[in-house]
């Protein structure tokens, strides 16, 4: 079980982060960045498994800039809600939340190299910051909603980036994954016979085996670049 904290961006906002320390020395770090449902239980599991596996894994609220305290299901009406506060952030002035990850980022950064994993729109988040954010040694984005979109798509991440895909996501075309692969050979991709949220085993859409699949990819990808 973790803790939160607080970190403060480079502009002096300050934030809560759930933290989840590993047993023993970390092999390394990884910042840990929510759905459009906040810091919930399921991302703070998601934290805890990384801690299980050596990791010291962050967790920030990137919804704190526009709302504090964000714990959401999955109901529809939760869905309605984690939309309506990811486009009040997207709307911030730049670089909005991207410098509450660096924040998070530089604090992981005492447990040696940082990895970045992201799910949904912490998908869409991890794939910038692999372009943007300094001190990430290697990021893994899970069907991160619109970063296969031309606009996001033009980014060129200045570290290795593992990417997940669902071939059923109807967030995310088919074909829009098809040509950001083609546009980003040095990307490693991968796409399974599922939906979109496929790790979250609180959701309908949940695969337990693409999870697995696609976890055991994600740890041997740190495990390579964070060593």
């Amino acid at each position: 079980m973790g803790q939160f904290i607080d970190l403060t961006a480079a502009d002096g906002f300050t934030f809560p982060a759930y933290v989840a320390e590993p047993k023993g020395t970390p092999k390394g770090a990884v910042v840990v960045v929510q759905e459009i449902f906040g810091v919930n239980s399921h991302i703070r599991n998601v934290a805890d498994g990384y801690a299980a596996e050596g990791y010291l894994a962050v967790a920030p609220a990137t919804f704190h800039r526009v709302k504090q305290g964000v714990e959401l299901g999955y109901t529809d009406e939760d869905m309605k809600a984690g939309f309506g506060l990811k486009t009040d952030v997207e709307a911030l002035p730049e670089p909005g939340v991207l410098q509450d990850l660096q924040a998070a980022v530089d604090y992981a950064g005492k447990a040696g190299k940082v990895g970045m994993v992201g799910y949904c729109w912490g998908g869409l988040l991890t794939w910038r910051a692999a372009a943007k954010v300094s001190g990430l040694s290697a990021a893994a984005p899970y069907y991160g909603g619109g970063m296969t979109t031309p606009e996001e798509s033009a980014l060129e991440p200045k570290v290795p980036v593992l990417a997940h895909f669902g071939n059923n996501d109807h967030w995310i075309p088919l074909d829009t994954i098809e040509t950001f692969e083609k546009a980003h050979p040095e990307v490693e991709v991968h796409v399974y016979d599922c939906g979109h949220g496929f790790n979250c085993d609180q959701r309908g859409s949940y695969n337990a085996g693409a999870a697995a699949t696609a976890k055991e990819r994600t740890l041997y990808f740190f495990n390579k670049h964070l060593a």
